[in-house]
């Protein structure tokens, strides 16, 4: 017979208690522990012996996965080349941002294969007005509201899609368990049994997740363990722009980004964001530069902004909207200790111009250039990237895939580029269709930009 204890787990990372506790000894996070009932067997049962045998590596037979390529070529790249066959991926954003658009959107737009669209939030009337906005049509996309995990793993074996797109995993219960639905239990064993129907049926299973309102994926941490692939849908909302980033990816790379825009008839790919990224202006104005990034294989154009000003209160402000904070500091203390500028007593305001998060250290000597164009306050030329990172001693050091940079401005019609001495070791400079300049220091760099 059964037998039904009374646990407490917390919601945020699964850590299990016997009582109820302020505060989570695992994650640290408070308010977070609720009561939920697990059944347990109450005789052990005897240990059965297992017909699964081990077989050694090199007799495993190794063969290329096909994958579903499908219309979405920004969400193709983000995936690694297409969706792979029994391949489990979760999708998390803010309320609002376009997960289930996306997703809806994709499955009407894969005309010919077989899709099952499960929602525990909308009606099928919802989801039917949500689908006349979104251009073209999929007489292969079928829709089912359902909750229950148990019936939803039997419809899809009965039905046989291609591609099954639940929305979302906090909303799906399992009937054996009795805690309420998105509770830790619930999560995760709705989940495993997903899992379970996507290895065992060979059949790609995309999950909606909600986040908390730290930007992490609601429910237990071990929801990212268990999938294959973990796509983060960001941006603003007030802005039209969305930005489809991987976390984790068993299948390809985690640096790769799919940008969209959002329109009234569904998200729009923006197959050159560099141009999207950059402002059009009229006039010359201080503080603005254009640095080349690297997302993934992708190199993006992108405008650094800058502001300084003299500091008003007895500490001057550090701000970095898109820019790592640590390292603008770092490159402050070395523009004042190398190269003698007096920023100590300056408030130094820097943004990222599109809303975009950049981490790649090859933007550095344009956030450099656009920090000295502001303080002097001389425009920078328009024609003119800058590429290169800069190190504690005021070297500029090597980036990577610098002909890649290179190529990327040219084609956008820039003339100049400033960019590590390091970097264009192995490249021809006169077959390149842009003027390089070469630097190796910040002092040189100085002079030569600005006199």
């Amino acid at each position: 017979m059964a037998k039904i204890n009374t646990v407490y787990l917390c919601q945020n990372c699964g850590h299990s208690a016997a009582k109820w506790l302020g505060k989570c000894p695992s994650c640290g996070q408070w308010n977070t522990f609720v009561e939920e009932y697990v059944t347990k067997e109450s005789k052990s049962k005897p240990l059965l012996p297992s017909s699964t045998k081990a077989i050694p590596l090199k007799e495993v037979v190794s063969s290329e996965t096909q994958r579903y390529v499908t219309k979405d070529h920004e969400l193709n790249r983000v995936l690694g080349g297409g969706i792979v066959p029994g391949s489990l991926v979760l999708i998390g954003g803010e309320p609002g941002i376009g997960k289930s658009t996306l997703m809806l959107q994709a499955a009407i737009q894969m005309t010919g294969v077989k899709v099952l669209y499960i929602s525990g939030e909308e009606s099928e009337s919802q989801i039917k007005l949500r689908a006349e906005r979104i251009s073209g049509e999929n007489p292969e996309c079928y829709i089912c509201t359902e909750v229950k995990t148990q019936a939803i793993v039997h419809l899809a074996k009965e039905l046989r899609p291609s591609l099954v797109v639940i929305d979302s995993i906090q909303t799906l219960r399992n009937e054996y368990i009795e805690s309420a639905p998105g509770s830790v239990s619930q999560i995760r064993e709705c989940t495993s049994d997903l899992m379970r129907f996507a290895k065992d049926e060979n059949i790609p299973v995309f999950l909606i997740g909600h986040i908390t309102k730290d930007g992490s994926i609601a429910g237990p941490k071990i929801l990212e363990h268990m999938v294959d692939t973990v796509l983060q849908f960001e941006g603003d909302r007030h802005n039209t722009y969305r930005i489809l980033r991987t976390i984790k990816n068993r299948f390809g790379s985690t640096s790769e980004i799919g940008i969209y825009e959002m329109q009234g008839t569904g998200l729009r790919q923006v197959s050159n964001p560099s141009e999207i990224l950059i402002s059009q202006r009229d006039e010359q104005v201080s503080g603005i530069s254009i640095s080349s990034a690297l997302e993934g294989l992708r190199p993006l154009l992108i405008e650094t902004q800058a502001l300084v000003s003299s500091a008003v209160y007895g500490t001057p402000q550090r701000t970095a909207n898109g820019y790592d904070g640590k390292r603008l500091n770092m490159l402050l203390a070395v523009l004042e200790k190398k190269c003698g500028f007096r920023l100590a007593v300056q408030d130094v305001f820097v943004n990222i111009a599109g809303g975009l998060r950049i981490d790649d250290p090859g933007i550095d000597l344009g956030i450099v250039s656009a920090i000295l164009s502001s303080y002097h306050d001389i425009p920078l030329s328009d024609k003119a990237v800058f590429v290169g990172e800069v190190g504690l001693s005021g070297e500029i050091r090597s980036i990577s895939r610098a002909e890649q940079r290179i190529n990327e401005a040219s084609k956008l019609g820039y003339e100049d580029i400033y960019i590590s001495k390091s970097s264009l070791s192995g490249l021809n400079l006169k077959k390149l269709p842009i003027r390089v300049h070469a630097v190796s220091r910040m002092d040189e760099f100085f002079s030569l930009v600005f006199g």
